[in-house]
């Protein structure tokens, strides 16, 4: 997924979100660890970022997958 410089968010191909997908939950599951185990604030603000951007991909990812499923 490539972002425009008009803040719109251009299709890519579904393994391309879901490697952006995985590495965003991999930053997620570290800056979670840290939160609960060291109680560090800061790595949670970056874990809630990170779930958020997932959610957002999650929604382009299955549109993306239907968009290749009738190709």
């Amino acid at each position: 997924m490539v972002q425009e410089s008009n803040g719109g968010i251009k299709m890519s191909s579904t393994n391309e979100l879901y490697e952006t997908m995985n590495n965003l939950w991999e930053d997620f599951q570290t800056n979670h660890r840290t939160f609960t185990e060291k109680g560090n604030k800061s790595a949670g603000g970056r874990a809630r970022k990170a779930v958020g951007e997932v959610k957002k991909l999650v929604t382009a990812y299955r549109q993306a997958s239907v968009t290749e499923s009738k190709s």
